[in-house]
């Protein structure tokens, strides 16, 4: 109990100097990281450019290779009209035309969820991970909802290699559905703003 006591006034004296110690002359606490010597500004600001991407998405859940499996389902998924608690995860691979044999540039890999208890609604939460010419080895960061509309809008929240930073949006267009297997091929067209970052590397 002693020890306890005394580990719990030393844990509160480290906290209480921590708090009460006086910020430095740029107003930052001590220890605080100083900002970066690169002035951001004059580098980042001002230097963005505007990506446009066009691809086709399979998302294949029949047949003994699916690139779409459940992984989980509520109670009430099979009496729901929106399959709502379905939980599917994809490795879907991306390709320049409709058909699945043309150029493959790259997987989306992710998560499905059915969010919505009333309609067919989907969380869509996906990297698309490039794999091909100067994208390859670069992601985009794809999460928002996917409404039963003709044409679906969800926000690019990030990225990374060519894409760091990035900020926009994905338009999907279903192509076509196969209502037997469920199979489903989706035309992307992703519009991402990103930061040129060459100004950087080069210091």
């Amino acid at each position: 109990m002693g020890r306890a006591f005394l580990f719990f006034l030393g844990l509160l004296a480290n906290l209480l100097t921590a708090a009460s110690a006086a910020p430095d002359s740029g107003g930052r606490p001590p220890n605080f990281l100083p900002e970066s010597t690169i002035p951001v500004r004059d580098h980042i600001l001002g230097k963005e450019k505007l990506i446009h991407l066009h691809f086709f998405w399979h998302n294949i859940v029949s047949g003994s290779n699916p690139t779409a499996v459940t992984v989980a389902r509520a109670a009430v998924t099979d009496s729901s009209a929106s399959r709502f608690g379905l939980v599917n995860v994809i490795d879907d691979p991306l390709t320049v035309g409709p058909n699945r044999a043309s150029r493959l540039v790259g997987r989306a890999q992710g998560l499905l969820v059915s969010a919505d208890e009333e309609v067919l609604g989907f969380l869509m939460v996906m990297n698309f991970v490039f794999a091909d010419g100067e994208y390859n080895g670069s992601t985009l960061a794809v999460m928002g909802r996917s409404p039963p509309l003709i044409v679906r809008e969800m926000p690019i929240i990030g990225g990374s290699g060519v894409f760091r930073f990035a900020r926009g949006y994905v338009h999907a267009r279903t192509h076509s559905l196969d209502r037997e297997s469920g199979d489903a091929l989706v035309e992307y067209n992703c519009y991402a703003a990103v930061l040129d970052f060459s100004a950087l590397d080069n210091n």
